[in-house]
């Protein structure tokens, strides 16, 4: 079995979120695919094997499935082009069918997906509270324009927005009750984000759910925000930029464009590189 190792939404030759990759004949068993996503150690691995006209695609953290990973996809559209050319690949997951693009430009490999349907919902009170009090913050700290909300792109997220980028770098938690609170409520990462602007934004995604306590990038969570940002009427222009990772010291840079039917996909891209072995 090759499993190779790339890094999505690097920051030109540096940073990223590592990502395995795993293109076969045929899926593994999924006994098979978690044991090597935790050797491999990463956050997510793609399993792909062709089907048809598309690719049947699995993502494993170290500890459990997932249904959708952002960081994964650009990162098997990038291994993909490198084996088959540039070109849009069609993916089927388990609960839907999306596309990624990849496009080889030198050591650079640019992709690009098409995330799932977005949706998002208002939280009750309680969960409010309780996510708060899992990272320390208070309703002062947080940005009253974004209300903390249960967001979907394929995958289950909550976002809260900070109102300063301070609050943002001082994100902290306690893995095993981070873990607790997003298994009993069905988040896979929780979206922490700073607006610097109305189209750039700072976040942060603890994913204690896989067992990770951070992601570097997180594009399902971006699709899911943005898909969020348009369900409130945030004025982004159709685009923004999400400057991730940052105060892990793995700068990622992730772009997204928004279109205006609500609930419809979101084009998520950025660059992946090669990790040495």
């Amino acid at each position: 079995m090759k499993i190779q190792r790339l890094s999505a939404f690097s920051d030109g030759n540096q940073g990223g979120n590592p990502a395995g990759v795993v293109i076969s004949n045929n899926l593994p068993d999924s006994e098979t695919m978690q044991r090597v996503a935790a050797e491999v150690g990463f956050s997510e691995t793609a399993f792909a094997a062709p089907v048809k006209n598309r690719w049947k695609v699995r993502y494993f953290s170290p500890e459990t499935e997932v249904p959708f990973c952002g960081h994964a996809t650009i990162a098997l559209g990038a291994a993909l082009a490198l084996e088959n050319g540039d070109q849009v690949f069609s993916l089927e997951l388990s609960k839907v069918n999306i596309t990624v693009e990849g496009k080889k430009e030198g050591a650079i490999i640019s992709a690009a997906l098409q995330s799932p349907p977005t949706k998002s919902f208002p939280v009750s009170e309680e969960l409010k509270a309780e996510a708060l009090s899992l990272f320390g913050y208070t309703e002062a700290d947080l940005d009253s324009r974004i209300p903390i909300a249960h967001a979907n792109a394929g995958a289950d997220f909550l976002v809260i927005a900070l109102s300063s980028r301070e609050k943002l770098k001082a994100m902290t938690y306690e893995l095993e009750a981070g873990k607790a609170f997003m298994h009993r409520n069905g988040f896979i990462t929780v979206c922490i984000v700073y607006a610097e602007n109305d189209q750039m934004f700072h976040t942060r995604n603890p994913f204690a759910s896989g067992g990770v306590y951070e992601d570097p990038a997180t594009g399902a969570a971006t699709a899911a925000l943005c898909g969020y940002l348009r369900d409130i009427s945030w004025p982004h222009g159709g685009e923004i930029s999400i400057v991730q990772g940052e105060d892990m010291g793995m700068r990622s840079l992730i772009g997204a464009e928004i279109g205006d039917e609500p609930g419809s996909s979101i084009r998520v891209s950025g660059s992946a590189r090669v990790m040495k072995d």
